[in-house]
């Protein structure tokens, strides 16, 4: 029984990593057809959404097989939990790079805007930031799973500051209003993609340590009710 399990973990984890790297190459090719104005490139991760789909389908119903017929536990338990999330988290990530194509394929009609060395440092830092969470998985290190989780802040903000200048382009010149709001869509999207490779990292500080970060720093903001009352006097 326990080789079996042992063998059915080690099919997911496969399955896991060769979703994994199909979503980074997809989120790879979608800012290169951006940054390249490649129709070529952005066409193909459009067409290669449904087989991440597919695939996210298949390993989501293997792990709910495993549950079902291993009822397995800690740490165990945690690793199959993690799949969950992380497949799920993968596909969105691929439709978000399709979102960024499609944009480039637009823009790829269009008189481009001059791309700000703050939007690709974005696309780098994104890239990374996935890159790294899987890598993070793979090792089960949840020591860089946590440094990849501080490092969302800083996607975030170069996002405010890519749309307040895209903004600024807009108000100087309407001809720019186009581009411009498709670039601020592609933003958007890689805030996002950051946002996922977070998640991802979250999750494997759960899977190794059985700690649940997520939401954590957004309480630490929050101020507590003895400081709102202290505020309010």
């Amino acid at each position: 029984m326990v080789n079996h399990l042992r063998k059915d973990l080690e099919g997911l984890e496969r399955q896991l990593l060769y979703l994994a790297a199909q979503v980074e190459q997809s989120v790879r090719r979608s800012m290169t057809s951006l940054l390249e104005r490649r129709r070529d490139l952005a066409v193909a991760v459009i067409d290669g959404d449904d087989d991440i789909d597919r695939r996210e389908v298949e390993l989501e119903e293997d792990c709910l097989k495993v549950l079902a017929l291993h009822q397995p536990v800690a740490t165990d338990l945690r690793f199959v939990a993690s799949c969950l999330k992380i497949n799920n988290d993968l596909e969105r990530v691929g439709d978000l790079s399709c979102n960024i194509a499609e944009r480039a394929l637009s823009l790829s009609a269009m008189r481009l805007l001059p791309i700000s060395s703050n939007l690709k440092e974005m696309m780098e830092e994104t890239a990374d930031m996935l890159r790294d969470s899987l890598d993070a998985f793979v090792r089960s290190d949840a020591v860089a799973a946590r440094e990849i989780c501080a490092r969302d802040e800083g996607v975030d903000r170069r996002n405010r500051q890519i749309i307040e200048s895209l903004l600024v382009l807009m108000h100087e010149d309407p001809q720019n209003v186009d581009q411009a709001m498709e670039l601020i869509s592609v933003s958007k999207n890689l805030e996002r993609i950051a946002d996922h490779a977070t998640n991802i990292a979250e999750d494997v500080v759960y899977m190794v340590e059985g700690d649940i970060i997520r939401h954590r720093a957004a309480r630490a903001l929050k101020p507590t009710d003895g400081s709102m009352r202290a505020r309010e006097a």
